[in-house]
């Protein structure tokens, strides 16, 4: 039953054409194709449905286009649908939240895929180190000490946002510096 779970998980979100996961089949079967961090899940788990290749294309274009110095993006910048600051009020706000604003927490996840397609080597570990140095000095220097910050604006330079203290980025970031250091 496992392999045709898997089977069918690759049948159904595989997009070939844009080389990655579809976010989401609804169930009159309309196709969602947005580019977004939740297929990052896919590969970081441990029995991932996902054969070797397709883990690597997902990496490869999460890196590639929703990779932030402080998180991933919840959705593509060429979207029509993206905004890039969390900004204004409530509503124009709330409008931002899974619409581009990055998230910390899912860089831990992120690092998990990333060293697992790459085999955990050395120079894997070395660019990790770098993925995550801008957010450990945010937990350093910024904010509120020895915390992350819950949200940062997906457009540059990624302003900080939402409350200054989100446990579980703080955790993911504590998860992601172990994977790398040991």
């Amino acid at each position: 039953m496992a392999d045709k779970v898997k089977d069918s998980f690759c049948e159904l979100f595989w997009n070939k054409l844009t080389g990655y996961l579809n976010d989401c089949i609804l169930p009159d079967g309309y196709i969602d194709a947005s580019l977004r961090p939740n297929q990052i899940f896919a590969v970081s788990l441990s029995f991932s449905p996902l054969p070797e290749e397709l883990q690597k294309a997902v990496v490869e274009v999460v890196q590639n286009e929703l990779l932030t110095p402080y998180g991933l993006r919840t959705l593509d910048v060429s979207d029509s649908r993206y905004k890039g600051t969390y900004s204004g009020p409530q509503h124009q706000r709330d409008q931002a939240y899974h619409q581009g604003t990055v998230w910390p927490y899912l860089m831990g996840a992120f690092i998990e895929a990333y060293l697992k397609v790459n085999n955990f080597s050395k120079k894997s570990k070395k660019q990790a180190s770098k993925f995550i140095e801008p957010l450990m000095q945010h937990l350093m220097e910024d904010s509120c000490l020895g915390n992350i910050s819950e949200i940062f604006d997906g457009d540059a330079p990624h302003h900080s946002r939402g409350c200054i203290a989100q446990a579980w980025s703080v955790a993911e970031l504590i998860r992601a510096y172990k994977m790398i250091n040991t």
